[in-house]
């Protein structure tokens, strides 16, 4: 009953792609997360103070810019699985990062505050918002990883982020920091890098054969994706009281559903993340949203949510007995193949 009752959801996880996108077509703006382009490039692009590179975390312009950092250092991991670095798996992070921004939840739920609305502080990231913190999780985290794997290779500076106005102990702000106070979280990101710098490694050493298994990749990446969430969602809880009832649940059902679809080691590229998003809902949900039939979203966003829904409920109904049946069947590089084809290639009905 369990496997069926996830196909059957599974069945309407992905959405059809409203226009068909060519393959190498990587050129698109829509591609790509809001203000990509006046994010900043490089490391050396954030300002330096008092020998520190100096990182705003509750700026969107600064997140993105964490993120293309660490698309541009690891891009060379992944040239044989697209052009224009379009085959990084780190592209589910900033992609999702911008949907949020694009979609106002970054923003203070509460409305106490002008930050991240329009007519205040666009760019603020409110510390209010459920999104932006379970978001910090998902950007500095793996970030100040990769800088203790030595993926940027040796600094000339050390890394400091600043604090939110608020909720300061939700947070860490340096390598040691974060190494002091969540280890295992550190390690998991660690790991995902050090894989890429071994793969290079051991390609030197046999004449450059690459060891590199994107499968591999994929599931260091996803263990430590999932483990930020896992990490983070009892922390951020009370913050889903600025939220309505309808996106309080649509968050939860949606950090449930990563942990099935992480079980498929899911590519995350630049392509199939915009696909796989791009019926996502479009904005905040509000009281009186009724999932089925929410008169502005298209017919697929109304099934995506009902679906989302209906896979956290069976889960918690079976005490997470549905995702346990569901990762041992992802157990194995085939299973995998055909859990990642429901989610990529099953029409929504």
């Amino acid at each position: 009953f369990g496997i069926h009752a996830l196909l059957v959801v599974t069945v309407t996880l992905r959405p059809v792609p409203a226009t068909a996108q060519g393959e190498n077509d990587v050129t698109g703006e829509d591609l790509y997360p809001p203000l990509w382009d006046l994010a900043p490039g490089e490391l050396l692009d954030f300002p330096v103070k008092d020998n520190k590179i100096v990182i705003s975390a509750w700026n969107y312009q600064d997140r993105l810019g964490v993120y293309k950092s660490l698309l541009s250092a690891s891009a060379k991991y992944f040239d044989a699985f697209g052009p224009q670095n379009s085959g990084n798996i780190l592209w589910g992070l900033p992609l999702q990062h911008g949907w949020q921004f694009r979609t106002g939840r970054l923003a203070d739920p509460s409305g106490v505050t002008s930050c991240g609305y329009e007519n205040g502080e666009l760019l603020c990231q409110s510390v209010r918002s459920w999104w932006s913190c379970m978001n910090y999780y998902l950007s500095i985290i793996p970030f100040l990883g990769a800088v203790e794997a030595g993926l940027f290779g040796q600094l000339p500076y050390e890394i400091e982020i600043l604090p939110p106005e608020e909720q300061k102990d939700d947070f860490c702000y340096s390598v040691k920091d974060c190494w002091s106070r969540m280890p295992k979280l550190m390690d998991d990101w660690k790991a995902f890098f050090e894989y890429l710098l071994s793969t290079e490694h051991k390609a030197v050493r046999s004449a450059g054969l690459s060891s590199f298994k994107l499968d591999n990749a994929l599931g260091l990446m996803w263990k430590a994706h999932t483990s930020s969430i896992a990490y983070a969602l009892p922390k951020f809880h009370d913050s889903l009281k600025y939220l309505s009832d309808p996106e309080a649940n649509f968050g939860e059902d949606w950090a449930n559903a990563v942990d099935f679809i992480a079980a498929t080691h899911f590519s995350t590229d630049l392509l199939t993340t915009n696909e796989f998003q791009a019926f996502l809902p479009p904005r905040m949900l509000v009281e009186g949203d009724v999932l089925s039939s929410i008169s502005d979203f298209s017919p697929e966003q109304n099934k995506v949510l009902v679906s989302l829904r209906a896979l956290h409920k069976v889960n918690k109904i079976t005490g997470g007995l549905l995702l346990k049946i569901w990762q041992k069947a992802m157990s194995t590089e085939a299973g995998r193949r055909i859990g990642r084809e429901l989610i990529e290639t099953l029409p929504l009905s």
